[in-house]
């Protein structure tokens, strides 16, 4: 019987976010994934070769763009039915934690590393609907109770 092999949806914004989330890369080469992120320069040269779905932006703090991404994740998850999500912020990871999770769909959020006190927006959204939660100062378990440390992950 074979095995059945990871699917990993990542999710963030462009710029530092994806960047972050590329650094993972040890973790993600052997295993089927895709990418939703903005469709800007930055994000295309670094994700050559993988695949992409695009996500609105601006999507910080906007309604509009956070029903307009709420409906691409639907469409995008129920296509691609990734056994896990990922993010590491910033706004395009809420609709998808959220609608992930009511199709049953495993969630992993990683707080920034900048994040010495308070919890970043995204992270505090998407702290009740993460299968784990990641951060990577012990004084921001403070903040993130129920998170785990796994201490500086670049």
């Amino acid at each position: 019987m074979e095995e059945k092999k990871l699917k990993i949806c990542f999710v963030g914004s462009s710029g530092g976010h994806l960047n972050f989330l590329y650094q993972l890369k040890p973790f993600w080469e052997d295993k089927e994934r895709f990418w939703a992120t903005f469709d800007k320069e930055d994000s295309r040269s670094l994700l050559d070769g993988e695949r992409l779905y695009p996500v609105y932006f601006p999507s910080n703090r906007s309604l509009r763009a956070l029903i307009i991404n709420s409906r691409r994740a639907r469409k995008i998850l129920r296509e691609e039915k990734p056994d896990l999500i990922i993010s590491a912020g910033a706004a395009p990871a809420v609709p998808f934690f959220f609608i992930g999770k009511r199709m049953g769909i495993k969630t992993v959020y990683i707080e920034p590393f900048d994040r010495i006190d308070k919890g970043s927006l995204t992270g505090r959204l998407c702290y009740r609907k993460a299968d784990v939660f990641v951060v990577q100062l012990e004084q921001m378990k403070k903040v993130f109770p129920k998170a785990v440390n796994l201490g500086s992950i670049f």
